[in-house]
């Protein structure tokens, strides 16, 4: 029997749920939302969209897997990340090559027929600390193909499956383990 194409948010969301937690992954939490614009283009539609936040029970606090997915009257659209909060900014090494060391461990463990978007940043608790102390965050994203929601249900829990393995490999690699290590108090 072949898969239907999935159409709205809540299949999706099954699918999704169903590969990140077959990889070993518990669902932290949940949030859906409607909007509704009533200027411009979007004038009378409403979007539906859902956060689904996922841990290792096992993992390091430092660590999640973060998937948000869009629903619209265009069709569906979405994406998982791998979040992890890294050493201080002092502590990482220039923003530049940390950057570059970060989009390798991405072109080295993610699929490359897959858009691999990827996030890094910097924050202050206030404009009164120093730079060296800011927060940093890595996001390792993978957008969901608009192919595997048109194959159905198999298909996005294999994506999901296949993104999940890939950032296991990312979470494996000693850099990024030396680059989280006391990021937190654990």
């Amino acid at each position: 029997m072949t898969d239907l194409p999935l159409l709205t948010l809540e299949p999706l969301i099954d699918a999704v749920r169903e590969g990140v937690e077959g990889s070993g992954w518990e669902l932290s939490g949940l949030q859906k939302t409607t909007s509704h614009q009533f200027e411009g283009r979007w004038e009378g539609e409403s979007t539906r969209s859902a956060y689904l936040f996922f841990h290792r029970p096992s993992g390091p606090e430092w660590v999640s897997v973060d998937v948000y997915l869009d629903e619209t009257g265009r069709g569906l659209s979405g994406n998982f990340a791998l979040v992890a909060d890294l050493q201080p900014l002092g502590r990482v090494g220039p923003a530049r090559s940390l950057l570059e060391e970060l989009a390798s461990l991405s072109q080295g463990h993610l699929a490359p027929r897959r858009r691999r978007p990827l996030t890094l940043r910097f924050r202050l608790a206030d404009v009164d600390q120093s730079p060296e102390e800011a927060e940093t965050e890595v996001r390792f994203k993978v957008l969901v193909p608009r192919q595997a929601m048109e194959q159905g249900h198999g298909a996005v829990v294999a994506f999901a499956r296949e993104t999940l393995g890939g950032f296991e490999r990312i979470l494996a690699e000693e850099g990024l383990r030396t680059r989280s290590e006391d990021a937190h108090d654990d």
